[in-house]
């Protein structure tokens, strides 16, 4: 196996300033945002002679234009130094470049990023023939990045003293921690610079932490989930030999009958407001849009979060998805509101949540041909025929009635298992002339190797 690679991964600590420290903590955003205005009209005045450097020759190339030292007393724009008075020199360099180290550029990167869009304009390359030029955008919504030492000096994990502007100098403010997340307390975890970040809700610190999980030793077994409509989640733990060990059923019902409740009164909504004919205007309904939006991630967050559980008490050597990239729903019945219930199937965003958190861990997530998991019969009998009143049932050639999205589950186990041991030998392999189905739409019964392992 592989070593891990390092990850980055985000908390946000909430932070609980004062009245006053308020006050400091809005004029230091404010500041460090006219700041990164100021630097966007030099690095764009000068881009023929800054687009080719790289992120560290572009930092000390600017501010040979407008940093004054002793040994350069001579610079194209000596206001800055006049504009932003003892304005701390790794604020600066953090507007010129944010998270410099791993070239993320800043301010260059709104020149870079209008420069290109300008030029493909110029060349035709547009949405349409009728597409207005882009413009520079100085005004960005970006927050400082905090330097240890320089911009803040943490004691504990209670309070952060954090280096603010009062109107007229820089001062240091103590201000309280009040929530935290656990990356801080993984040993091999180590942190970054964070930002501070002010909004309508509060006060927070985005804190990056590179993490670089540990060299995992897994059992022979593999979490297999399968994404449905009547159950969000099916989970199957599937052995090397076959033997389903654990099963389970995740279903955030609550929630999902919230995000339903609410794009029905936009149903409502719109049919009043359109009646049998007419457009709705821009915009229409967006805060309950947003709402929904939010309740699926929500959504997403329980169900990942319940996958990787499961696949941390059982060790399993990775977490099995169905590919289901470029699928597309297909119309149901007349009046059939399946439709839009495969609009709310939040497939994607359950398996990247999966993924990233699993990642995080040190494990790896795969995906197998979705072709047949749930129409073959587990046990090799066949094809199964689903329930006209039931679809979520599924009766088997051997006259045996199964749970449907389980008997999928099982099936994408099977795979995911194949899919691993091929990758080392040669075992699991079907002949070409076998006259057997194809070897990705291999089901449960494939990995028995002998009569005694059965199902759980």
């Amino acid at each position: 196996m592989k070593a891990p690679t390092k990850v980055i991964r985000t908390d946000k600590w909430t932070l609980n300033p004062t009245t006053e420290q308020r006050v400091l903590l809005a004029e230091t955003v404010e500041v460090y945002r006219r700041a990164c205005r100021y630097l966007v009209g030099i690095i764009y005045t000068h881009w023929g002679d800054l687009g080719g450097l790289t992120a560290d020759q572009l930092t000390p190339a600017v501010e040979r234009l407008m940093h004054k030292t002793a040994k350069r007393p001579n610079i194209r724009y000596p206001q800055f130094n006049k504009t932003f008075y003892k304005f701390p020199s790794y604020l600066r360099r953090a507007a010129m470049l944010r998270r410099s180290r791993f070239a993320n550029a800043f301010s260059a990167g709104q020149v870079s990023s209008f420069v290109t869009r300008y030029r493909d304009w110029q060349s035709g390359r547009r949405k349409r023939k009728s597409a207005k030029p882009p413009r520079l955008n100085a005004n960005t919504g970006c927050y400082p990045s905090l330097y240890k030492g320089q911009c803040y000096k943490l004691h504990g994990f209670n309070a952060i003293e954090i280096k603010v502007f009062n109107g007229s100098d820089w001062v240091w403010a103590d201000v309280q921690i009040t929530g935290l997340r656990e990356r801080h307390l993984v040993a091999s975890n180590k942190m970054m610079s964070p930002s501070l970040v002010m909004n309508a809700k509060g006060y927070y610190l985005s804190v990056p932490f590179t993490c670089k999980p540990e060299k995992r030793k897994p059992e022979a077994n593999v979490t297999a989930v399968d994404l449905g409509i009547n159950t969000t989640a099916t989970i199957a733990v599937v052995t090397h030999s076959g033997t389903v060990i654990h099963r389970e059923f995740v279903h955030p019902g609550r929630d999902i009958d919230r995000r339903d409740k609410r794009l029905k009164s936009i149903s409502m909504r719109a049919s009043k407001t359109m009646g049998k004919g007419g457009k709705l205007h821009k915009g229409f309904c967006s805060k309950t849009y947003e709402k929904c939006r939010r309740i699926n991630n929500q959504i997403g967050q329980i169900v990942s979060k319940r996958i990787v559980e499961i696949a941390k008490e059982f060790n399993s050597e990775a977490i099995v998805f169905e590919n289901l990239k470029g699928w597309k729903p297909k119309g149901g019945k007349k009046r059939s509101n399946l439709r839009q219930r495969f609009h709310g199937w939040l497939k994607a965003k359950i398996r990247n949540f999966t993924e990233m958190k699993w990642t995080e861990l040190g494990g790896k997530v795969i995906e197998v041909v979705a072709a047949y998991t749930s129409k073959l019969a587990c046990d090799g009998s066949g094809t199964v025929k689903r329930d006209s009143k039931n679809y979520s049932l599924a009766t088997f050639p051997s006259a045996k009635r199964f749970n449907a999205d389980l008997n999928g589950a099982y099936n994408i186990g099977a795979r995911g298992v194949l899919k691993l041991v091929r990758r080392n030998s040669n075992e699991g392999r079907f002949s070409k002339s076998s006259g057997r189905p194809p070897r990705s739409w291999a089901c449960l019964c494939d990995l028995w190797t002998s009569g005694s392992s059965k199902l759980a």
